[in-house]
């Protein structure tokens, strides 16, 4: 098959949604199909250093960002036009996989309804969560992104908040898919589901490299290193991500831990006057961002991995990769806890002390030789061959279809 996928942004450039189609491609290339990802071009010191690939089509764009690394490219008939004619050389495209939430998703859509080709559309993001923790108007922002919508792919309702915004994507998809169970779970809840007669939305982890996996798992020490309990916080550093109530739960919990917060981003240098100020018993260390494979090693060996942030993850890829190197988890989304199943510490509410009560849970069971054991399936389950696998099952039915 030859799949066209959509996205907001070039898959070179930082992002979740960015490094699952990169996976996504190398993996669906390997397995025989031919992949071609549509995306606004990328300016600046990251564009330039962008190797040419033939499968990126790099739609012209503006830059919306201050660092010039995000762009975005206008739907409407300009790039109509640019798009099919830079796929007319190409092979005859079989499905279009949509994997934006903006403008990608607009010009994926407008694409898939000229030529008559079936559509999946796959949800990363809870987009009313997402604008509300990014914007100061979140309800005005979302009257205009709805009326946006109608404007480039037609009405598709009276409501304007974030649900029927999705709901207006998923009517004019074929399949729509979820990166998780509780997500999917949600959208149908809300009434987001693809256009026919299937009502359910198809639940498709993203996964990790097969290789990165397993060269993760060969580093890995094969028994606990003598020392305190070993914490590792990664992600972004922003307010959704809740780094600076784990900073504070941490010295409530008053636990003795070497912690290690891997990420960047703009509550850096907050985390570090907060670390000062409060001096938990903890020792604390900003590792800054790291390439992915080390990022794995450092998650190896660990002894927990500590999640934080609540309502906002759409899988929690974090838990998910610890759980396939054997280390378990503090988890404070309960919707994130239930998609886990097991090896984990549950917090049992948003609250400080309740995140300090679950580390000192799991400081106490590691530093026993007792800590929780992970679900032993979810390495295979998270393997990104067999995410890979699902999905050309779901582009087989779209397309017989």
């Amino acid at each position: 098959m030859h799949v066209v996928m959509f996205g907001d942004q070039h898959v070179e450039t930082l992002g979740g949604a960015q490094v699952s189609m990169r996976l996504q491609r190398r993996f669906l290339e390997r397995a025989g199909h031919t992949v071609t990802i549509v995306a606004p071009r990328v300016h600046g010191p990251r564009g330039r250093s962008i190797a040419v690939d033939a499968s990126y089509l790099d739609i012209p764009s503006i830059p919306i960002t201050p660092d010039r690394e995000y762009s975005m490219s206008w739907p409407g008939r300009r790039t109509d036009r640019w798009v099919d004619a830079a796929l007319a050389s190409r092979p005859v495209v079989d499905v279009v996989h949509v994997q934006a939430d903006f403008w990608g998703a607009f010009i994926g859509h407008r694409f898939a309804a000229r030529h008559g080709l079936p559509v999946v559309h796959t949800m990363h993001n809870r987009v009313d969560v997402g604008i509300a923790a990014t914007t100061p108007f979140p309800k005005t922002v979302l009257r205009v992104l709805n009326g946006w919508q109608s404007w480039a792919l037609g009405p598709h309702g009276k409501r304007r908040d974030g649900w029927a915004y999705l709901r207006g994507l998923a009517a004019r998809s074929d399949a729509v898919t979820a990166p998780s169970a509780h997500f999917a779970r949600r959208l149908e809840q809300h009434g987001v589901a693809p256009r026919d007669a299937v009502p359910r939305v198809d639940v498709v982890w993203n996964g990790i490299d097969d290789g990165l996996l397993a060269a993760a798992l060969a580093e890995a020490p094969a028994e606990r290193a003598p020392g305190p309990p070993r914490f590792v916080w990664l992600g972004r550093m922003s307010p959704e991500k809740r780094l600076l109530p784990f900073l504070e739960a941490l010295a409530a919990s008053d636990v003795a831990a070497d912690v290690e917060v891997i990420g960047g981003g703009g509550q850096l240098r907050a985390a570090e006057r907060l670390v000062a100020r409060l001096r938990p018993r903890a020792s604390v260390v900003f590792a800054g961002r790291m390439p992915y494979a080390r990022t794995l090693e450092r998650i190896a060996a660990a002894d927990a991995v500590v999640q934080t942030s609540i309502g906002f993850e759409t899988q929690g890829m974090t838990i998910f990769e610890a759980a396939s190197l054997g280390t378990p988890a503090v988890v404070s989304d309960p919707d994130l806890a239930a998609e886990l199943g097991s090896g984990f510490w549950p917090v049992a509410s948003g609250t400080t002390a309740a995140l300090a009560d679950a580390l000192r849970a799991a400081a106490s069971d590691i530093s026993a030789g007792t800590p929780v054991a992970v679900d032993p399936t979810i390495r295979d389950r998270f393997r990104q061959s067999s995410r890979t696998a699902a999905m050309v099952a779901i582009y087989e039915r779209v397309v017989a279809r």
